[in-house]
């Protein structure tokens, strides 16, 4: 039997995670998985990191302990909104070889289908961070080519004398 965690998030306080808990806990139960814990960041947007998410960064240090085997949650979008935060949570699940099941999206990486269709999600989103990539090196090859300085502006002179006197 799968050890099974639930996240839910909902963004505003006066939203409520019971529909999302009440069709996940249904899908476990008919799958035979156990939920060991329910994480609930209530009132937090997806677009905050996951030192802002309590329930998330809790998630994560235990998916480190291996305390389960998936994670279920309603959508790719209750786990985070910064793509690259996701793909940086979907790695660290998979080196963990802790499943994810995405009702949704009807993501179930504990089948041969769902494994295939997460690692295409991890190719798509790395040609995206080298399409990304690109386009910082052109604007900052084009910055240059129009006289631009790169980097920090100087330290005035003045400012840099006093410093090691105030050391």
């Amino acid at each position: 039997m799968k050890r099974a965690v639930l996240y839910l998030r909902v963004s505003t306080l006066d939203q409520t995670t019971a529909n999302q808990e009440r069709e996940l806990r249904d899908i476990a139960s008919r799958m035979g998985w156990d939920i060991r814990k329910v994480y609930k960041d209530h009132g937090i947007s997806g677009a905050r990191g996951r030192d802002k998410r309590p329930a998330f960064d809790a998630l994560c240090r235990d998916a480190a302990k291996r305390q389960f085997d998936v994670v279920m949650a309603w959508s790719v979008d209750r786990l985070g909104r910064s793509l690259q935060d996701l793909v940086g949570f979907l790695s660290e699940l998979h080196a963990l070889r802790i499943d994810l099941f995405l009702h949704q999206q009807g993501i179930d990486t504990t089948t041969p289908a769902g494994k295939a269709m997460f690692q295409m999600m991890g190719v798509f989103a790395e040609f995206e961070r080298s399409i990304i990539q690109e386009r910082v090196r052109a604007g900052l090859k084009r910055a240059v080519s129009e006289g631009q300085t790169l980097g920090r502006p100087p330290i005035v002179p003045e400012l840099e004398k006093r410093i090691p006197a105030a050391l």
